[in-house]
C-alpha cells in the first residue's frame, strides 16, 4: 500500500480544499471513488489487464498537485506552436487540467507562426464548457455513469482529485461539421500531477469529431491521468482521435469509456509519436444493434519508451460489427505491449469483429508482448483476431538498396510504409497529411520531444 498511501493521506488531509474548488457535478462521487480506491488499491501486475505495465511503481513518486486552483501565467493563443496546425478546427486549450473557454464565439486570433486558429461559432445547442462551471451542470446525470461500472482504481483516483474537465455537448441531429481541436498543455515549474476528466454526450442522429494533442511544456516530471466518457446516441457518429507527443519524463495513465446505442458509428484512433511511459485503456460497449465501431492504433517508440494499449470491446447487441488495428515500431530498448479482447455476450447474434496487432521490433533489443482474445457466447458470429511480431524484411532492404537506396533510407521507407496503413485510416484529410509528415519527421530523429510547442524553454 505504499503508493496508495500517500493519496490517501492527500485526501483525507485536503478534501474540502478539493471540493472548494470544483462543482457538485463532479463533488458527488468523491467520497465513493475514495472508498473503492482505498478498498481496492492499485493493481498488481498479477492483475490479467495490468501484466505488462507496473502501475503502483508508476505513482510511486511524490508529485505535486494544484489543488488550490492557482492561475497558470500563460496565453497558449500566442505561444501556441502545435505540430498539428491551422487544420480549420474549433480550436480548445487546457493548460494542465484546467479548459480555457475564455475567448468568444467567432474571435479570430494568431499563432506565431501566423496561421488563424479561430474558434468559429457552434451550431445551436452545442455546449463545450468546463465541468466545474454551471454550465457542466448539464451533463450531471451522464458523468461518471460508465467510468463508475469499472473498478479501476486509476479511475477512481481520477474521480477523487479531478476538480475540473471538459465538457462536449453535441443536441439530436445536430452535425458539427469543423474537428474540435483540443490543445492539452502540460506546463509547470515543479514535478506536476495532473487529473484531466473529459465527459462527451452525442445525442441521437448527432455527429462531431474531436482531437486531443497531448504536449509537455517544460522539462518536468509530469503524470497525468486521464478519463474520458462518451455517450454516443442512436444513429450518431462520434470520431476521437489522440495524438501524444510530449517528452521522456511524461507519464500517461489514459482511460477512454464509450457506449454506442442502435446504429450508431464509433471511429477510435490513437497515435504516440513520443512519450516517456503511455498506458492507454479502452473499454467500448456495443449496446444497441446496428452499431459499428474502428478501433485504430500506431506507437513508434524507441530509447526507454514503454506503450501499453489494453481494449475491450463488449458486443452486447446483435448485428453489430468491431474492427480494431494496432501497429507498434519499436527501436533500441523500447517495450510494448497490447492485449485487446473482445467479449460476444449471449443474444449478440450476426456479430462480425475483427482484431489485428502487427509489431516491428526494428532492433535487437526492443520487447513486444501481444495478447489478442476473443470470448464468444452467442454461436452466429464472424469473428477473427491475429498478431505478428517481426524485423524488417532483409529480402525488401536488399532489394531497395539495389536501386541506390541507403540503407538508413530504406529502413525509414519501410517502417513508414508499416504504420501508414494505421494514419490512413484517419478520416480528416488535413490531420492525416499532417501526420504523414510527423511520422516522417519521427523516424528521421527530428521529433525528438515536443520541440514545436512555442512554451518550451
Amino acid at each position: 500500500m505504499k503508493s496508495e498511501k500517500q493519496y490517501i493521506e492527500l485526501y483525507e488531509q485536503a478534501r474540502q480544499m478539493i471540493f472548494d474548488h470544483s462543482s457538485e457535478t463532479m463533488n458527488a462521487q468523491r467520497d465513493e471513488a475514495f472508498k473503492r480506491f482505498v478498498s481496492a488499491g492499485f493493481p498488481s501486475r498479477k492483475v490479467e489487464r495490468y501484466k505488462y505495465t507496473d502501475i503502483s511503481k508508476l505513482f510511486e513518486p511524490d508529485y505535486g498537485l494544484n489543488l488550490n486552483r492557482l492561475e497558470i501565467p500563460v496565453d497558449p493563443y500566442t505561444a501556441f506552436r502545435c505540430d498539428v496546425p491551422n487544420l480549420s478546427t474549433n480550436l480548445y486549450f487546457v493548460v494542465n487540467d484546467r479548459p480555457l473557454l475564455t475567448s468568444p464565439a467567432g474571435e479570430e486570433k494568431n499563432d506565431i507562426r501566423g496561421n488563424v486558429v479561430s474558434k468559429a461559432k457552434l451550431p445551436d445547442g452545442v455546449i463545450i464548457g468546463n465541468l466545474s462551471s454551471p454550465i457542466g451542470e448539464a451533463g450531471r446525470g451522464r458523468y461518471h455513469q460508465l467510468a463508475g461500472k469499472d473498478d479501476d482504481a486509476v479511475t477512481h483516483l481520477n474521480t477523487m482529485l479531478a476538480q475540473d474537465g471538459l465538457f462536449v455537448y453535441v443536441p439530436k441531429n445536430v452535425k458539427v461539421d469543423r474537428a474540435i481541436q483540443v490543445i492539452n498543455i502540460l506546463k509547470s515549474d515543479v514535478d506536476l500531477m495532473v487529473n484531466r476528466r473529459v465527459l462527451i454526450i452525442v445525442e441521437e442522429g448527432a455527429e462531431v469529431k474531436l482531437l486531443f494533442c497531448d504536449h509537455a511544456a517544460d522539462d518536468r516530471q509530469f503524470l497525468t491521468t486521464q478519463v474520458i466518457e462518451a455517450f454516443v446516441g442512436e444513429r450518431a457518429h462520434l470520431g476521437l482521435y489522440c495524438l501524444e507527443e510530449t517528452h521522456a519524463k511524461n507519464v500517461r495513465v489514459s482511460n477512454v469509456y464509450i457506449d454506442q446505442q442502435r446504429d450508431s458509428h464509433v471511429c477510435h484512433n490513437i497515435i504516440t509519436l513520443h512519450n516517456g511511459t503511455t498506458r492507454n485503456k479502452l473499454d467500448l460497449t456495443l449496446s444497441g444493434e446496428g452499431a459499428d465501431c474502428e478501433c485504430y492504433g500506431c506507437v513508434i517508440a524507441d530509447k526507454e519508451q514503454h506503450v501499453d494499449n489494453n481494449t475491450l470491446i463488449v458486443h452486447k447487441a446483435g448485428h453489430c460489427t468491431s474492427n480494431e488495428l494496432y501497429k507498434y515500431v519499436l527501436n533500441d530498448e523500447a517495450t510494448g505491449a497490447f492485449a485487446g479482447r473482445v467479449l460476444v455476450e449471449p443474444g449478440a447474434q450476426k456479430t462480425s469483429s475483427q482484431m489485428t496487432n502487427q509489431n516491428l521490433c526494428a532492433s535487437s533489443k526492443s520487447r513486444m508482448y501481444t495478447q489478442p482474445m476473443l470470448e464468444i457466447y452467442a454461436d452466429d458470429v464472424k469473428c477473427a483476431h491475429g498478431s505478428t511480431v517481426g524485423q524488417l524484411n532483409d529480402a525488401a532492404l536488399f532489394y531497395m538498396r539495389q536501386r541506390g537506396i541507403s540503407e538508413a533510407e530504406a529502413k525509414t521507407l519501410l517502417q513508414q510504409a508499416f504504420v501508414g496503413e494505421v494514419v490512413d485510416r484517419i478520416d480528416l484529410q488535413p490531420l492525416r497529411d499532417r501526420l504523414h509528415h510527423l511520422v516522417d519527421m519521427r523516424f528521421r530523429g527530428r521529433l525528438s520531444k515536443c520541440e514545436g510547442c512555442g512554451l518550451c524553454k
